[in-house]
C-alpha cells in the first residue's frame, strides 16, 4: 500500500519538477497559500485557547497593575 502511494507521489514529483516555472508557481502557489491561512487559523486557534486557559502574565512591578 505505502509502495503504490511513494510510486504515486514520485511521479507527481518528477512531472511537476519537469513542468515549466510558470506552471509550478501556479500550482505551488494554489496548494502552498490554502495550506498556509488554514494552518495559520488553526495555530491561532489553539494558542488562542492555551492563553485564555492560562491568562495573561502580569508583571509585580507593572505601573497599570490594579493594588
Amino acid at each position: 500500500m505505502f509502495n503504490g502511494l511513494a510510486d504515486w507521489w514520485d511521479g507527481v514529483e518528477l512531472w511537476l519538477a519537469q513542468a515549466p516555472f510558470p506552471v509550478q508557481f501556479v500550482l505551488v502557489m494554489a496548494v502552498v497559500v490554502p495550506l498556509c491561512l488554514v494552518a495559520a487559523w488553526v495555530l491561532d486557534a489553539v494558542f488562542g485557547k492555551v492563553a485564555r486557559r492560562f491568562g495573561t502574565a502580569r508583571d509585580a512591578n507593572d505601573p497599570d497593575r490594579p493594588s
